[in-house]
């Protein structure tokens, strides 16, 4: 009998804790918070290499000049007006990646942020009037800027962030972003 006089303020609170039951010709709650900030967004899916083709606003001599390395392949997604761009050394593996973004500005916030957050990255404001940042990232470095409705995200496997910068210059001016 004293166990049940101990459990039972237990069970009052747990039959607590279950879903709420709607009532009939009531509103329904609306979503948690944390359901809509990720669905909310609206940002578009990380891209994926897709076809073996030339990068139409980088050339893979400049990709070559300014990451240090060989360029074997280049690969590109089916993201349009501006596929992303991947660029792969002479092992098969990637060695940098450019993603272009335009369309509303707070998504082109939010893809800088989403891989060089403001409370972990350097700053970044080249080209002038871009902002962003640049971290470490796996074994490289991301450089992530946007500027109104664009943003351009450079991630390289080498740890220089001026590397994956003077790509990302490059991509800008090559675009007229």
């Amino acid at each position: 009998m004293r166990r049940i006089l101990v459990l039972a303020p237990a069970l009052v609170l747990l039959a607590g804790c279950g879903a709420p039951t709607q009532i009939p010709g009531t509103p329904a709650p609306a979503p948690s918070t944390e359901a809509t900030s990720s669905a909310g967004t609206g940002l578009p899916p990380d891209p994926q290499p897709g076809k073996t083709a030339d990068c139409p606003y980088l050339d893979s001599l400049v990709v070559e000049d300014a990451n240090g390395q060989h360029v074997s392949k280049v690969r590109v997604s089916d993201d349009q007006p501006d596929p992303a761009c991947f660029f792969y050394r002479p092992d098969g593996h990637v060695q940098l990646t450019v993603q272009v973004y335009v369309g509303k500005a707070e998504v082109a916030t939010a893809l800088v942020n989403k891989v060089a957050p403001i409370d972990t990255s350097n700053p970044a404001s080249d080209p002038p009037g871009w902002k962003g940042g640049y971290q470490p990232s796996g074994d490289g470095v991301v450089y992530a800027v946007s500027k109104g409705n664009a943003a351009v995200i450079v991630t390289s496997n080498q740890k220089q962030s001026i590397k994956a910068r003077k790509v990302a210059k490059n991509a800008i001016a090559a675009l007229k972003l």
